[in-house]
């Protein structure tokens, strides 16, 4: 049984019945979402070993939060399907039910460090580059098993996908930093530096993969999961098959002649998907050199953006595409900080 089938048998045999019974008529909504595997439909038998067992999301209103919490520690069963209710995990070692009661503009809050929902609750340009992919999927990327309210149904709605010129924006991003570095496979290779060749080939992959996430409208996952999530988008097994050869090449004009066919994989896809793309390909010749460099393909999506507020960013995109720390990227309020700052 995967993580969200147990969550869901855990609501219907166990939570809701005490809802019903100690607290009849609280508005509620029944979900698992939040940080876990099996929020992604990912978790195996290896997941089993921490974190995992009987978790629950379960949204009601915020003055209803600490007396709701209080009556499922008081009535849940010790067990259920031979599993414990009370459990430590990773982020805190106390013994207790992990049925997360939250209310739900709450809830999205301490995930994306956003208020939606609500006057006020409309999200700007820097909103949306304060996120990371991640923390979006812990809002959307997991079954909601009941939602009478109708509330975290909207705030997910909303966190779909960014609005059509933040997303231009992040792909231009994305292609500029593809651009600065992917000559540089070459040149390095062409000194006799096989490894500094090699580590400009993984960082080009990693961000050729963020740009198929984003050319498919699908928020990337954390790194344990990219490559797993990147295969299964449509426009994924040319790119895929063209960063496996540039990842495995023993010299570096096969690792410069696999990453230039990535590259023209995505922009074929960027162009079949309705995209601002070039006429031709997207590569071409650094300068007189026999390494490959990248055309303007970032100038072309800028140039199709019409909001003011969002032609007028600085060009390195969202905070996940410029910064890599884990404790930086999983911490809500810093990234906001970090998202506000890039605009000064």
């Amino acid at each position: 049984m995967s993580g969200t089938e147990l969550a869901r048998a855990y609501w219907s045999d166990v939570v809701r019945p005490i809802l019903e019974r100690e607290l009849p008529g609280l508005p509620h909504a029944a979900a698992r979402l939040g940080s876990g595997s099996d929020v992604l439909g990912l978790d195996d038998d290896t997941s089993r070993d921490h974190d995992w067992g009987l978790r629950l999301t379960l949204l009601v209103p915020a003055d209803r939060v600490t007396g709701t919490d209080q009556v499922l520690a008081a009535t849940l069963p010790a067990s259920y399907r031979g599993l414990p209710t009370a459990f430590p995990v990773t982020w805190d070692p106390a013994v207790r039910h992990r049925v997360e009661v939250a209310d739900p503009v709450g809830f999205v809050r301490s995930r994306t460090g956003l208020t939606l929902g609500g006057p006020g609750g409309r999200l700007g340009a820097t909103d949306w580059l304060s996120l990371t992919g991640q923390a979006v999927l812990e809002v959307t990327a997991g079954p909601v098993f009941e939602d009478g309210p109708g509330e975290i149904t909207v705030l997910r709605e909303q966190l779909a996908w960014y609005p059509h010129d933040v997303w231009l924006h992040v792909l231009a991003a994305e292609w500029t930093r593809v651009g600065q570095e992917l000559p540089f496979v070459g040149r390095t290779g062409q000194r006799g530096d096989d490894l500094g060749s090699r580590l400009l080939a993984a960082r080009l992959a990693t961000s050729l993969v963020r740009l198929g996430f984003l050319l498919e409208r699908h928020w990337p996952p954390y790194p344990k999961w990219a490559g797993t999530l990147f295969g299964r988008l449509p426009g994924a097994p040319p790119v895929a098959d063209a960063l496996a050869g540039a990842l495995a090449a023993g010299s570096w004009p096969e690792r410069d002649a696999a990453l230039r066919e990535a590259c023209e994989a995505l922009h074929a896809r960027q162009r079949a998907v309705g995209l601002p793309a070039l006429d031709g390909p997207v590569c071409e010749d650094f300068y007189d050199r026999p390494f490959t460099g990248l055309r303007d393909v970032a100038g072309a999506l800028r140039a199709a953006v019409t909001d003011p507020e969002v032609r007028a960013l600085p060009h390195r995109g969202g905070v996940e595409q410029w910064v890599d720390d884990v404790g930086t990227l999983t911490d809500a309020g810093v990234r906001g900080r970090l998202a506000r700052a890039s605009l000064a």
